[in-house]
């Protein structure tokens, strides 16, 4: 009997490929699961699996067609995707099939034809939803959320204790949802920064829960993961990537120090695409530890427990806990811990609180309002110290196993005393070229280059909300994309703080970059901010918009996003003859066909 190395049809073959090109390793793995999971559920050899996929349309397994599962989610960087792909995937290798759903591509009103509904949201700035979850929160929180009495959901929802609202918007949809009559699979669960072991925590009790709830399904957990996979590097299993290059790209008159940090990739099989950040775990400044162990007069050998997990007080301040910065749950447990008055005062007052928090540390809060703690008590105060997230500034099509990230040094005085941001000044001070640095990859789907490479894109950036923008253009060079960009770039002066200058004129001088416009705050008496250049352009703007182009924003959320955007908008409507109501839902249309896509910090 001869054998048929491939038995895809050309049609098949060509669809392989196209799934497969530009796959990284995480989709990979859970492409094996997939289709082991088929040979398993169907006890056939893997040769058959072509013909039992075939079979499984026509007939699924009891369990399969019994229980009907949506998972949707609502992300801005890209976290809440990969957590409800890691929980389909986990499903799949158990033949249990599930429908994932962006919610910008779900309607709200199909929750009335659901049974089991799991989401997985974030909560972006100040309690607000991310983009492509606002519609979604809009309606089930709103008058016209249907009664849902047949549903039963359970919500993971992932956010950041150093904002007042924290998970306001899974909490939002939780209350919404069982208001509606909708039953918990699960209580929800509420996620810091260090997210990754409650969302397990999440995934395994959820899947018990499907387990019981549906007769004849067999005990779901997730898959043993096979020796012979790839390994996946993580926030939790980082790869230590050795610095190549580090180089400071402002000038000596600058008053910012920012570097241009390159990390050999060599031999972790890591992929990333333009659009992605880098998660550094970084460690607190030495000096910083030490004042605090002599301010509480503690032993720094002495041992404390973090989840289980022994260290050295010296050990856990230095790798394992915040302490260059202090966030709202910190501070209410010291004030709940220590019985101080003035701190609860602080607690109780908004105003109050948003100012202290601004450019206060740890040691400022036992220094100003002492009180005696343990070793073990003052760790129990703090929060895990959570990676850093930087921007990848490099295309991996140009730079090959490296990756380069643009990082702006954090150096400030308060009360007296030099503060340093964690890790800034870890890149900047305390390692070299040669040495070593934990690194993951944050994917975020949320901000990519267009598919159809003759798209024009206009690219807006202040500081180092340039660094995307290098690896987009990077990455154009290399793809030879036909479409023409647009560069709007911000800082104080032209002369010191034009970060990769050279490049951008040798882009220019190629082609690769169509068109830049620079606005320097401080070279002239009246400050000229890109939302300016913007303006000033704004007809050639509207007409690229009209062309079909993509907007990308990339710089700091409160001010410099927020101007641009407000900007953008006054220019639809003036340059489109528009309403301000028509000006907003063409605002919106852009996001929708993602085709405005920003990356604040």
């Amino acid at each position: 009997m001869s054998i048929k190395l491939n038995p895809l049809t050309p049609k098949q073959a060509e669809a392989l490929e196209q799934l497969l090109q530009g796959a990284v390793p995480e989709q990979i793995i859970w492409l094996n699961g997939y289709f082991q999971g088929l040979t398993t559920a169907y006890g056939q050899p893997l040769a058959s699996v072509v013909s039992a996929s075939q079979a499984a349309v026509a007939a699924p397994p009891a369990s399969a067609a019994a229980l009907k599962l949506t998972i949707l989610y609502g992300s801005h960087t890209g976290r809440s995707e990969g957590i409800a792909q890691k929980l389909a995937g986990v499903l799949e290798q158990k033949s249990i099939s599930a429908t994932v759903a962006a919610m910008d591509d779900y309607n709200p009103k199909q929750l009335e034809k659901e049974e089991n509904v799991l989401i997985v949201v974030s909560t972006h700035g100040e309690g607000e939803p991310p983009e492509m979850a606002e519609d979604f929160h809009r309606f089930v929180t709103g008058k016209r959320a249907p009664k849902l009495p047949n549903l039963k959901f359970s919500v993971l929802a992932l956010g950041d204790r150093s904002y007042k609202l924290f998970c306001k918007t899974g909490l939002d949809i939780d209350h919404a949802l069982k208001k509606a009559g909708a039953t918990e699979l699960f209580p929800i669960v509420t996620c810091d920064v260090d997210y990754e072991d409650d969302a397990n925590t999440w995934i395994e009790a959820v899947l018990e829960k499907l387990a019981t709830s549906q007769p004849g399904t067999a005990a779901l957990a997730p898959a043993a993961t096979s020796e012979n996979q790839a390994v996946i590097y993580n926030q939790k299993n980082p790869f230590r990537a050795a610095v190549i290059d580090k180089v400071k790209i402002t000038g000596r008159d600058s008053d910012k120090e920012v570097y241009h940090v390159e990390l050999d990739l060599a031999g972790s099989g890591i992929a990333y695409q333009p659009g992605d950040s880098l998660g550094v775990l970084a460690d607190n400044p030495p000096a910083l530890v030490d004042q605090i162990i002599e301010t509480l007069k503690l032993n720094p050998e002495q041992n404390v427990a973090i989840k289980k997990t022994e260290f050295p007080l010296r050990v856990a301040l230095r790798h394992q806990v915040e302490i260059t910065l202090i966030t709202r749950d910190v501070i209410q447990k010291y004030a709940e811990k220590t019985a101080n008055a003035k701190v609860a005062e602080i607690v109780e007052n908004d105003a109050l609180l948003d100012q202290y928090l601004w450019g206060h540390d740890i040691l400022d809060l036992l220094v100003e309002f002492p009180a005696e703690l343990t070793a073990q008590e003052l760790i129990d105060l703090l929060r895990p110290l959570p990676p850093r997230l930087y921007s990848i500034s490099s295309s991996q099509e140009a730079v090959g196993d490296e990756v380069h990230i643009t990082v702006a040094t954090v150096r400030y005085q308060n009360k007296g005393r030099d503060r340093e941001g964690a890790a800034s000044t870890y890149l900047a001070d305390r390692i070299e070229i040669d040495g070593e640095v934990p690194v993951y990859i944050e994917r975020n789907p949320s901000f990519r280059l267009p598919e159809n490479e003759e798209t024009p894109i206009i690219m807006v950036g202040a500081g180092t909300g340039i660094a995307p923008f290098r690896a987009f253009v990077q990455h154009s060079e290399q793809q030879k994309r036909s479409g023409k960009s647009w560069l709007f770039f911000g800082e104080r002066t032209f002369h010191s703080d034009f970060l990769y200058q050279i490049e951008w004129q040798k882009f220019l001088k190629k082609g690769v970059l169509n068109k830049i416009d620079l606005a320097f705050s401080r070279d002239q008496e009246q400050k000229i901010y890109v939302q300016h250049r913007l303006a000033e352009q704004q007809k050639e703007i509207f007409e690229w918009l009209q062309n079909g182009a993509s907007f990308y924003l990339c710089g700091d959320m409160k001010q410099m996003a927020k101007d641009v955007q407000k900007t953008l908008l006054e220019i639809i409507q003036t340059q489109g003859g528009l309403t301000e109501e028509q000006a907003r839902d063409y605002f919106k249309k852009l996001k929708k066909e993602k085709r405005f896509q920003a990356d604040v910090y």
